[in-house]
């Protein structure tokens, strides 16, 4: 693995500062630990050859004038390492959250959003430790380690002989353990956004395993990914403890074979004490940066491990295309050419439609037929073959341009207010008049909702859902509704005054996009698009085809929802 990832100073530029006031700190305690081994040595042989006292002191005096500063140096920085590691990860946290937003729902859905939320909190606050730790080590090796070598080598050049053929035997050791650790550091990681996920999975669905009588094995199983995730975790102590053992074992032995020769050396005579002194002093001091960077490499591995995940998830945000963020004028018609939604369960039929000003166009079929997926791809929740439109023009999805209402609410920890009006500004006029049209008169916009929308009956989620959706279109004034099964849970009379409202609502000038099985919607519709189970190959003209395969049905103006849905509609293909 690199020391240090280039992508780390093109996505978090404010680790650039971070690296220049390091290296200028590191600069500056280095020649604080030459000046302090040569004031001290100063002092400890003037004491041995009986010079005055007085002499002495000014050598005491710059000693420890230069401990002091070092210790203010050691806090500057740390200082410099908290900033930069606060400042980094707010930075890599933004485009993080940018990236997954520029990459579209499409591209989340494939992840697991319980292991990227683990990412984006718990692993970025790791970074505190590789930033404050881990990135200065390396600053301090790189620095440091050559200038006390240098020192070392024209002071005596044997000693520096020593060090220079020992020091190497470090690295060495350390990419090894590095890559032991990482190894086991990755699976650690790995296993916690399992067990985050299963844990989000199991709270999620408790209602329906407890029904089933399954709970007990969901908790097995967490159980199990927990005792996995203990005994790693206990795997990557050992690792480090061992690592941390090996590579201060290789130290000692190559300080104590530069004191071993410098000893024998003094004895015969061929060193001076000033000089075999001040080599010892700097001798430990010249092996410590790479002993560091392999304590420090350990309590930042799990900083390291995120960052990868980071890191690729930015890479493919960069390469993929910049979506048109444009919202289209009020008015604008958006259409599907062709579309073919990429499903591993059957092959889905190529779909054309569109949706003008002020009419309701409905889709309808058979369950499974593929319904949702369409608006998955209109929305970019789905990957497709063909083209989504707006007024003609191609683009990769329309969120921009529509307000969605889908079959689960996704309603979120709050007020019932706070959900309405979720992502745009809050009106309360504007709220309870959504919420009204949407049939939902009677919830208060006041009611805290718990997780998921705890609290209101699945009637009464799905009206707040809608009434999102219809306080989107009002607000940010987009062209078009769309609105996948929004009366799936709703009574007759609250399903008929949503009818009314979205007739309302294409009269008013905007396009309805309207998915549902209910017969009773052929009655708002002005044109109805019906998806066969299976298309049947006789079917698909040889010519390329001026419509999809899709049936396509005309709503007449005598038909109502009374007797066969086909009553009354034109059908053709």
């Amino acid at each position: 693995m690199k020391p240090v990832d280039p992508r780390l100073l093109r996505y978090a530029s404010a680790s650039r500062g971070f690296f220049a006031v390091t290296a200028a700190i590191v600069l500056a305690q280095t020649g604080v630990i030459v000046g302090f081994a040569g004031a001290l040595t100063a002092a400890l042989v003037g004491a041995i050859q009986g010079r005055p006292v007085d002499e002495l002191w000014g050598y005491v005096g710059v000693a420890a004038s230069l401990v002091l500063l070092r210790g203010l140096l050691i806090a500057a920085s740390e200082r410099a390492s908290a900033r930069g590691a606060a400042a980094a990860s707010l930075q890599l946290r933004a485009a993080l959250i940018g990236a997954v937003g520029r990459l579209g729902p499409g591209w989340l859905s494939r992840r697991n959003a319980a292991s990227l939320s683990l990412t984006a909190g718990h692993g970025l606050e790791a970074l505190d430790a590789y930033f404050g730790r881990y990135l200065p080590q390396l600053v301090a090796t790189a620095i440091t380690m050559p200038i006390l070598i240098g020192a070392i080598t024209l002071a005596d050049p044997l000693s520096g002989l020593i060090v220079v053929l020992t020091i190497p035997l470090i690295p060495l050791f350390m990419v090894l353990i590095g890559l032991a650790t990482r190894g086991v550091q990755q699976k650690q990681y790995r296993t916690l956004g399992r067990l985050a996920a299963r844990f989000a999975d199991t709270v999620e669905g408790l209602g329906t395993l407890k029904a089933f009588g399954r709970q007990h094995r969901a908790a097995r199983s967490i159980e199990t990914t927990t005792r996995d995730y203990k005994r790693e975790t206990m795997t990557v102590l050992r690792v480090s403890f061992l690592s941390g053992f090996a590579l201060e074992f290789l130290a000692s032995i190559s300080v104590a074979i530069v004191a071993v020769t410098i000893g024998f050396r003094l004895l015969s005579g061929d060193l001076t004490l000033l000089t075999g002194l001040f080599v010892l002093l700097l001798a430990p001091e010249a092996y410590l940066p790479l002993r560091q960077v392999g304590v420090q490499f350990h309590a930042a591995s799990e900083g390291v491990a995120a960052t990868d995940e980071i890191f690729d998830t930015l890479d493919a945000a960069r390469s993929a295309p910049v979506p048109d963020a444009g919202a289209p004028d009020a008015g604008a018609t958006i259409s599907l050419h062709e579309v073919r939604v990429h499903r591993v369960e059957h092959r889905m039929p190529r779909v054309s439609l569109s949706v003008g000003p002020g009419e309701v166009v409905l889709v309808t079929g058979p369950s499974g037929v593929g319904k949702s997926s369409l608006i998955a791809a209109l929305l970019g929740y789905a990957e497709y073959d063909g083209e989504v439109r707006i007024d003609g023009v191609a683009v990769p999805h329309a969120r921009e341009s529509v307000a969605w209402a889908g079959q689960r609410p996704g309603l979120l920890a709050g007020t019932v207010a706070e959900n309405v009006a979720l992502g745009s500004p809050a009106d309360p006029d504007g709220i309870r008049a959504a919420l009204t049209d949407a049939g939902g008169a009677d919830i208060d916009p006041a009611v805290p909702l718990g997780v998921g929308g705890a609290g209101l009956s699945g009637g009464q989620a799905q009206r707040v859902a809608v009434a999102r959706a219809l306080y989107r279109a009002r607000v940010a004034e987009v062209p078009v509704l769309v609105l996948d099964e929004p009366s799936s849970a709703l009574d007759a009379d609250t399903e008929a005054h949503l009818w009314t409202t979205l007739r309302r609502q294409a009269d008013a000038g905007r396009g309805v996009l309207l998915v549902s099985h209910r017969r009773s919607a052929l009655a708002i519709a002005d044109r109805v698009i019906e998806l066969p189970a299976s298309p049947p190959r006789e079917l698909r003209p040889a010519s390329p085809p001026r419509e999809s395969p899709a049936f396509v049905a005309s709503r007449a103006p005598e038909a109502t929802d009374s007797g066969d849905s086909r009553e009354g509609l034109e059908v053709h293909r």
